[in-house]
């Protein structure tokens, strides 16, 4: 793929480039969620200009990362193992909206009221 190149920094859609001297893979890096401000930073240049050249890596990549991750995770829940249980526990709680529920009961005799007995010696406090 050709680079263009603006004010100095090199632009090469997908690959690693070396810029100022630091190799730089500003889709990869913005994937991995490191903010357009510190990759600014590692370039040495102000990152509005970062947004100008790179925009639409900046934006378009945390996307495909995550559904990079939303995929892997999908093939390990449906599979089989231990993994497979763990990884369809959590995409039901996340994507489902499954949860977990603390069911707590009393038991006694439905004519009698519940007693709760609480002492400054057991709470701690005295």
């Amino acid at each position: 793929m050709s680079a263009l190149t603006i004010s100095g920094v090199e632009k090469a859609y997908g690959k690693a480039k070396v810029i100022h001297g630091v190799s730089v893979d500003i889709a990869s890096g913005a994937g991995y969620g490191i903010s357009p401000a510190d990759i600014a930073c590692v370039l040495d240049i102000p990152e509005e200009e970062l947004r100008a050249i790179y925009g639409r890596e900046l934006d378009s990549s945390p996307i495909k990362a995550n559904a990079k991750v939303a995929e892997s995770l999908f093939r390990k829940a449906t599979g089989e193992g231990r993994e497979s249980v763990v990884a369809a526990i959590f995409w039901l709680k996340t994507r489902a909206r499954w949860k977990e529920v603390q069911v707590q009961e009393h038991v006694g005799h439905a004519a009698l009221p519940i007693r709760v007995i609480i002492s400054a010696q057991d709470s701690g406090v005295l």
